[in-house]
């Protein structure tokens, strides 16, 4: 089956299917072998359309995973240690999916961590322990992994931010920093006058998002103390794979110490 029509299957959705399948898993229902999720190992006539701008191709009906997330799956399992080695991981903001997966794997000194604001009280994992990751109260060097998705959008200082996590990670270890990134901005854009969530919507791509990254992320990576190796991973996979496991086409921001 071709992009076009997936798209035409995804519009001839009733509305009261999707909210049913999002909500109780219902996956059955879009059994197929058109695409398939590397985060549960099924396959689907379709990746459901997810977003606040609806973005086609981009949630699994069975384990609600998105595109980053079954990226991120594919690019651990086969070009990191992380399932190998005995290592200490810190997890920041934990999706449920990896939470679940990280806790089942015996080599994995697992450690979930977000900071527990207003608002977000039940979003995450029971076990998810409270840390601001602007002060870390760890000591140094104490991880050998650092896995931080979609957060540093969400921190006014993610320059304290960064640093801290560098700072608690090994000498020796690696760190995944991921944001969402606007590769058409040469510079990253932030206003701090913008308060309203209305304004920070229109400004930044989301309500609670204080800046919208560009092409110097990786710079700010690195004014924080890391050394940073932008992995065009997804590049090593054709149109087609890409369709098919619903991929993201972004860098993974692979990060270690200087």
């Amino acid at each position: 089956m071709g992009i076009l029509m997936q798209k035409i299957i995804q519009r001839l959705l009733p509305k009261s299917i999707k909210k049913e399948l999002i909500t109780y898993g219902k996956e059955k229902a879009f059994a197929g072998n058109n695409v398939s999720c590397p985060c549960c190992n099924k396959n689907y006539i379709t990746f459901l359309p997810a977003g606040v701008k609806k973005r086609p191709n981009a949630i699994c009906p069975g384990c609600h995973s998105f595109e980053r997330h079954r990226l991120l799956w594919m690019y651990l399992t086969n070009k990191t240690n992380l399932f190998k080695d005995k290592i200490k991981v810190l997890h920041v903001a934990p999706e449920p999916l990896f939470f679940k997966k990280f806790k089942s794997y015996s080599n994995i000194d697992y450690v979930p961590c977000a900071k527990f604001g207003e608002g977000y009280e039940d979003a995450y994992p029971t076990g998810t322990i409270d840390i601001d990751i602007t002060d870390i109260k760890l000591e140094d060097n104490t991880f050998d992994v650092i896995l931080c998705s979609h957060v540093l959008e969400h921190i006014p200082d993610d320059i304290k931010a960064m640093s801290e996590l560098r700072r608690v990670l090994k000498e020796s270890g690696w760190a995944i920093l991921q944001v969402p990134l606007d590769t058409s901005r040469e510079h990253t854009y932030e206003d701090f006058s913008i308060i309203s969530p209305e304004d920070r919507e229109k400004a930044f791509g989301q309500r609670d998002h204080v800046r919208l990254y560009g092409k110097d992320y990786a710079e700010r990576l690195e004014k924080a103390g890391f050394k940073v190796k932008k992995d065009k991973y997804v590049d090593t996979f054709t149109e087609n794979e890409i369709f098919k496991y619903g991929f993201i086409k972004e860098d993974i921001y692979f990060c270690t110490k200087k």
